[in-house]
């Protein structure tokens, strides 16, 4: 009773139980009518909660048209502050935050079924949930790991230092075998280990960088080399300056 909605905007998580279908995530507000019309298609069970794993609009876009469907939305208290600070600079100007929040965990409980949101610290943002299906044994990190290799949001609080220690505490504490990354294909907790070592990585190459003299222009050709990072992407423009005041 666990389905991924993949494509546009972040990994939604679908969970259909016998009260109602609780979402993780819900995309930009342009996949509303999708998403809804998936839901609709595995179950006529009404729509009774989101939880969402962080503030970006790819995740939390569609908050409004969740509050029009009925929904409860629940998120960390950082991510609310988030948005209504706009804090992400590319945000569309009408994303809602979140009306129910937490600080360090809370669950749902729905047709003999529990989600649990842990907020662990920060790393892509500071305002990260964590979203645990006990019984299934299964994570959605949110943007904890998305793709190929990390954004460090730091003007969303995020930090490349604090970022494995996040991880860290979410494998030490919950008992999971599957992990629903924020973006890209479901994966295993080695793939959230390595994910996690190589953010690590990132870390320890840049700051011995930055220790050495290297200048930002230096660091950006770096990241582009040998982690990718094209020299247009959010993670050259809100990563890379970000190094400088973390790691210095």
């Amino acid at each position: 009773n666990l389905y991924v909605i993949e494509g546009d905007g972040g990994n939604v998580a679908v969970y259909v139980t016998g009260n109602g279908v609780i979402l993780v995530d819900d995309k930009f507000e342009r996949d509303h009518d999708a998403i809804m019309s998936i839901v609709q298609r595995l179950t006529a069970q009404p729509l009774k909660y989101v939880l969402s794993t962080h503030h970006h609009a790819d995740h939390s876009g569609g908050n409004a048209k969740m509050y029009d469907s009925g929904a409860q939305i629940i998120s960390t208290a950082n991510a609310r502050k988030n948005i209504l600070e706009k804090r992400q600079p590319n945000a569309p100007p009408n994303v809602l935050p979140a009306r129910i929040v937490f600080t360090d965990e809370t669950s749902v409980f729905l047709g003999g079924k529990e989600v649990r949101a842990h907020h662990y610290g920060r790393g892509h943002t500071n305002g990260d949930a964590v979203i645990y299906f006990p019984l299934l044994k299964v994570v959605h990190t949110g943007d904890l790991m998305s793709g190929a290799t990390p954004l460090i949001d730091y003007n969303g609080g995020g930090s490349v230092l604090e970022w494995p220690k996040t991880l860290d505490a979410v494998m030490q504490a919950l008992d999971f075998d599957t992990v629903i990354p924020g973006h890209g294909p479901i994966t295993n907790r080695a793939g959230l280990q390595g994910y996690r070592d190589n953010v690590a990585k990132i870390g320890a190459s840049v700051s011995e960088q930055i220790h050495q003299g290297k200048t930002q222009a230096d660091i950006a050709k770096f990241m582009e080399t040998e982690h990718k990072w094209a020299p247009n992407s959010l993670q050259q423009q809100w990563s890379v300056p970000g190094f400088f005041t973390e790691l210095k």
